[in-house]
């Protein structure tokens, strides 16, 4: 079946033209810090530096300016867990169109006002939902009975070639031919318009898409041979958890992608505060989800690698969990459910004896509060390193501790964090 391999099919560079002083050309930055830790030349494709802080722009104002009038006039609506929604805000705005707006309601308060400045008047705003998929089903069927225009975030072919447009930069950008990109797919709208591109004027480039495991659509369509629907998805990296990858985006990765990788969602919080500590860039957990990817990936020494980092709307008020996330998935923080010896002194002994010099009780609550003798405590501890597990576990033991690990227990662990 012949696809993207014939660039004339998706019109980027048309879409180009189109978001000529829309959309920022954003820069491909040399990264000296993750070019040394993964020993190749890394250059971040900086689309958290975009006017509405993701690539999402590209493909929402290519699609509304390609309607006619009638449709303008008509007014548009979409769905969108916050990225697709303030591009598509942001172009009815510039254009003047009225935009429905429908959005979980897990979505972050700091996306939500976000869409509400970028839209201004132009638009309205409707939670519906705990994921995207229902969002979009309420969506869809509110256009049907108006009669507006569906703006697909990313199973659409002007939205395909507007994030296209982020592949004809980077080639444009590169002063050394790219071995590899690096992507993060949701949708796949950014992956199938880049693909695109890139593997018509620069076939030899590899293309690696990167998934959360929580929401691995991709991956589990590649498996079928068509798109099929997930059960269920984790929602945290929200602007990647999508239940079914695009039919026609899944298309362009079949044929065009060389590799489709799954990271886990504590890696790609690790690798948030990594850039956020030692860069000083802040990227929601979807920008740093093809970052981590590459982490995981085994990428030739001295190989030219672009990664695109592609939003920074992340809400301030989840870097705890963020931070919680990545303890949990470095091995630094445990959970416990532990039953003290009844007698004296118990509790001192357990910090004096049982902790290490560097380790810190971050949890400590009685699990039966009208018992405090007899009951069981929920203790969390954060370590100095992983390896010290097993010694804190070997003291318990000595010391007459009687405990239970929750980390290994999920069904568990979110009655602890």
């Amino acid at each position: 079946m012949q696809l993207a391999t014939d660039i004339e099919r998706l019109d980027i560079n048309g879409a180009a033209a189109t978001l000529q002083g829309v959309a920022v050309p954003t820069p491909l930055m040399t990264n000296i810090n993750w070019s040394n830790r993964l020993n190749c030349n890394v250059y971040f494709k900086r689309e958290d530096l975009q006017v509405v802080r993701s690539y999402k722009i590209r493909g929402a104002f290519n699609k509304i300016r390609s309607l006619n009038s009638v449709q303008k006039e008509a007014g548009v609506v979409c769905a969108s867990a916050g990225n697709h929604a303030q591009g598509v805000a942001y172009s009815c705005s510039l254009m003047n169109i009225n935009g429905v707006i429908f959005m979980p309601t897990t979505t972050p308060n700091q996306k939500l006002e976000q869409v509400k400045m970028f839209g201004g008047k132009a638009i309205e705003i409707l939670l519906q939902g705990d994921t995207f998929d229902d969002a979009a089903d309420a969506a869809l069927k509110y256009c049907r009975s108006r009669g507006r225009t569906f703006i697909h975030p990313f199973n659409d072919q002007k939205v395909i070639e507007g994030q296209g447009t982020v592949g004809k930069e980077i080639i444009a950008q590169a002063q050394e031919p790219l071995d590899y990109i690096f992507l993060p797919v949701g949708g796949g709208g950014l992956a199938a318009g880049v693909a695109s591109y890139v593997k018509t004027y620069s076939p030899k480039t590899k293309i690696i898409g990167v998934e959360p495991e929580g929401a691995s659509s991709l991956t589990e369509a590649l498996k079928f041979g068509s798109p099929v629907k997930l059960n269920k998805v984790d929602k945290f990296i929200d602007g990647a958890s999508v239940k079914e990858i695009g039919g026609l985006n899944f298309n362009y990765c079949q044929e065009l992608l060389d590799d489709v990788i799954t990271v886990p969602e504590g890696a790609v919080c690790t690798t948030i505060l990594e850039l956020y500590n030692k860069d000083a860039i802040v990227v929601e957990p979807a920008g740093a989800l093809a970052l981590t990817g590459a982490c995981y990936y085994s990428i030739p020494k001295n190989a030219e690698v672009a990664i695109v980092l592609s939003g920074s709307n992340n809400d301030i008020t989840r870097m705890e969990e963020i931070k919680e996330r990545s303890l949990l998935h470095e091995e630094l923080k445990h959970y416990f459910l532990v039953s003290f010896p009844q007698r004296a002194g118990a509790l001192k002994d357990f910090v004096n004896d049982v902790l290490g010099p560097d380790d810190d009780i971050t949890l400590f609550e009685y699990q039966k509060r009208h018992s405090r003798e007899k009951g069981p405590v929920k203790i969390g501890i954060q370590l100095a390193h992983k390896s010290k597990l097993h010694s804190l576990i070997q003291r318990m033991n000595e010391l007459g501790f009687i405990h239970e690990y929750i980390n290994n227990q999920p069904e568990h662990l979110s009655y602890f964090v």
